[in-house]
């Protein structure tokens, strides 16, 4: 599938106004007993406002690990009504200190089968968070050299920073950045000729939505640009 949301990673909380952002949660039932009740483990929090989506792994006491019931938590947080027109930003957080250990290694033994390290692994897949793990930790400056990060910056200006790119995305068309997303992926297959075969196409189809033209007429016009955010044909 393809979000136009976009998707940004922190590895800190940002701080919620419960006053004013809606919470949602994922939650995964503990084993039952007829003898013990047990409260709902609460895997993930969702919370979205100005069509920003904040989706925090609530799980620190075990370093927010990628268990099967925490991909599927995360999963459902990213996906619930993800074509909403009001969802233009999805930014992934974490409780503690550390955003997430990588997968659970006690899922991925061999006691329990096959199939359900198959599950794992198509869950996260779904939620793309295709991440190689080593077992090393590598420092921020590592991961923005080998292109895992696009920015590094103070730990103390990591909520505004991340909310300047937020802020930025919802500032422009849906379908734009959609498309520009689709292309993308679909570039990465191909050798280079191939790959500006296709984006060459992908102009001439960006210049053919509304919000293209609009964003050209904006630009001439020099003044801020009225989006849509639809894939109608300028020519309807």
């Amino acid at each position: 599938f393809v979000m136009a949301a976009g998707i940004v990673k922190l590895c800190k909380t940002l701080n919620s106004n419960a006053g004013q952002l809606r919470m949602c949660s994922c939650t995964k039932l503990r084993p039952s007993s007829s003898f013990i009740q047990t409260q709902p483990e609460i895997l993930t929090r969702r919370l979205q406002k100005d069509g920003i989506r904040n989706i925090i792994l609530n799980n620190p006491k075990k370093r927010n690990a990628l268990s099967l019931p925490m991909l599927q938590s995360l999963r459902d947080d990213i996906l619930h009504e993800v074509e909403s027109e009001d969802l233009r930003v999805i930014i992934i957080s974490a409780e503690g200190p550390v955003f997430s250990s990588g997968h659970d290694l006690k899922e991925l033994t061999s006691a329990q089968g096959e199939q359900y390290h198959k599950m794992v692994f198509d869950t996260c897949n779904e939620v793309a968070l295709e991440m190689l793990f080593t077992g090393e930790p590598i420092s921020a400056q590592d991961a923005l050299l080998h292109g895992l990060l696009t920015k590094v910056v103070p730990e103390d200006k990591l909520e505004e920073e991340t909310m300047k790119i937020a802020f930025k995305i919802c500032q422009t068309s849906r379908s734009v950045v959609a498309l520009g997303k689709s292309t993308f992926y679909r570039q990465m297959a191909q050798g280079r000729n191939a790959a500006y075969h296709i984006a060459t196409q992908v102009m001439v189809d960006n210049l053919a939505l509304k919000d293209g033209q609009e964003g050209i007429n904006a630009f001439i016009q020099k003044r801020k640009p009225q989006w849509i955010h639809t894939t109608e044909s300028a020519q309807e």
